[in-house]
């Protein structure tokens, strides 16, 4: 028996272990260049479509991919929608830091400010597409779900806050039915935010419409006049 032939067959084998995994590694890279190239064309085209009027062959020419290579990774374009809704609630969970409650240098302006402001930030960074999930949420369930779930979630974080400064002394609400009074001026401060015609009329409106959200949080929680 050749002593050398086994090293050799070894040898060959580790070479073939190691390029089946670069192999792997490179295709899941491209994988995951033309899922972003999916999301990114997407995003483009919102800025300028509406979401209804977009295709998914506009779609596909943007990125520069085939229909197949679309329908791989996404079933609908509603699905590409909802993928970019959890980036932005990802985003504005993070920036937020999960909502967290206010801290004890913090006064009740400056936490309101902040997190009404955060808010507002990112919805404006990410206007189109929360423009289009705010079109799309009345039609498609899924998109209705993601935006349903963070809301009740973004609700329960801050009644939980509430709650916990009304136990310590340092809140005073002026309704005793807090999760409801939580529940009305979060659904108001999303549609001042996202620039809803019912409370702005233009890009020019913002500013004073935050203002007047953080007045109505300060004396519904804390007293401010």
């Amino acid at each position: 028996m050749n002593l050398a032939e086994p090293a050799a067959d070894a040898a060959r084998n580790g070479q073939g272990r190691r390029g089946a995994h670069r192999a792997a590694a490179s295709s899941v890279r491209r994988g995951d260049l033309q899922r972003d190239a999916i999301l990114g064309a997407t995003r483009e085209l919102l800025s300028t479509n509406s979401f209804e009027s977009i295709s998914v062959s506009a779609i596909t020419a943007r990125a520069g991919i085939t229909r197949s290579g679309f329908y791989f990774y996404f079933e609908s374009k509603h699905a590409v929608l909802a993928t970019l809704l959890r980036a932005v609630v990802t985003e504005l969970d993070e920036m937020t830091n999960h909502f967290a409650p206010r801290g004890q240098q913090e006064s009740p302006e400056m936490f309101v400010s902040r997190m009404v402001g955060t808010l507002a930030t990112v919805t404006s960074r990410n206007d189109p597409v929360m423009a289009a999930c705010q079109a799309a949420r009345h039609t498609d369930a899924e998109i209705r779900s993601i935006t349903d779930a963070f809301s009740d979630s973004v609700i329960a974080a801050v009644q939980k806050n509430i709650a916990a400064e009304v136990a310590a002394g340092t809140a005073a609400p002026i309704a005793d039915d807090t999760a409801a009074l939580v529940r009305i001026l979060s659904a108001t401060t999303w549609f001042a935010v996202s620039g809803d015609t019912a409370f702005v009329r233009s890009a020019d409106d913002i500013p004073r419409a935050l203002h007047a959200i953080e007045q109505l949080w300060l004396h519904a929680f804390w007293g401010y006049r």
